[in-house]
């Protein structure tokens, strides 16, 4: 037993050691002006997934082969080990200067797509500022201009383009619904009509223009007497306007319930009525 812990204790010493050996190996290079050695060990590095210390390598030797052959290479690893390290503010700016310096290196057309997925990953979500989502659809935009067909991360900017729209789509959607959700039905409806003005293509159309109807209804509904009539002709037109898009609609029952109220309370309804026409 004391042997065997004789035995323990001396294998760690020497992986203490070693390691100590080797961090300073590490350190002593990462301060030499050997660019040869330096560039071989940080692509090991890179190879090996230790993007940290490949990263710290490759912008030590920045400055060594600026002006060289390796130049453009030094750079985009050293942003691509970024990337991999998933330090994404860094590597964008790594990216954005690789750009600005090599835009017709081989390397170009990757670092643009590696740049505007930093971008995407910067983006928040709905609740919060989406300047960064709208300079990320930007950014796509030129990207799928320049590279039109010969690119592969077309689909991966397809799924980028959705997700952003998406996310703005439900920004404006939500913010329309926050009056509806305080009752303020007339600021409601002017919202959520002002949503599909600014994109009538929006995702949740169909949720837009049922709460359009129902804010109709419920604005009438709640006025006085004399100006009932004339309000609930606004929400007939908003019912009609939503059944003639979704005449299969999970709402339909809920609307059709409200429209026969409405016709009821114009004295209207005949009991057959289907549309309000």
């Amino acid at each position: 037993m004391k042997q065997m812990r004789y035995i323990t204790i001396a294998l760690t010493a020497a992986l203490m050691f070693l390691a100590i050996g080797c961090q300073s190996q590490y350190e002593v290079l990462l301060a030499s002006n050997d660019a040869d050695a330096k560039y071989k060990a940080a692509m090991e590095y890179f190879s090996n997934k230790r993007y940290q210390r490949a990263s710290q390598l490759f912008e030590s030797l920045a400055i060594l082969t600026s002006g060289t052959e390796r130049d453009d290479t030094v750079q985009y690893y050293w942003g691509l080990s970024n990337y991999r390290y998933k330090d994404y503010y860094t590597a964008q700016s790594n990216f954005t200067r690789f750009l600005e310096n090599f835009p017709l290196s081989p390397f170009a057309e990757d670092a643009r797509f590696l740049r505007l997925d930093c971008m995407y990953r910067a983006t928040y979500r709905y609740e919060l500022d989406q300047a960064p989502t709208k300079a990320c659809l930007q950014a796509i935009e030129e990207y799928t201009r320049e590279y039109p067909d010969d690119t592969p991360h077309l689909e991966a900017c397809r799924l980028m383009k959705a997700d952003l729209l998406e996310r703005l789509d439900r920004k404006a959607f939500e913010g329309a619904r926050l009056y509806y959700k305080m009752e303020d039905y007339l600021a409601s409806r002017v919202a959520f009509r002002n949503v599909l003005k600014e994109n009538s293509e929006n995702v949740y159309r169909e949720d837009v223009l049922y709460y359009t109807a129902m804010s109709s209804y419920h604005y009438a509904r709640l006025s006085v007497e004399a100006k009932q009539k004339e309000r609930y002709l606004v929400f007939l037109d908003d019912y009609l306007n939503f059944i003639g898009e979704y005449p299969e609609s999970h709402y339909r029952s809920e609307l059709d319930s409200v429209h026969k109220r409405v016709l009821k309370a114009l004295g209207r309804y005949t009991g057959d009525e289907t549309t309000g026409e």
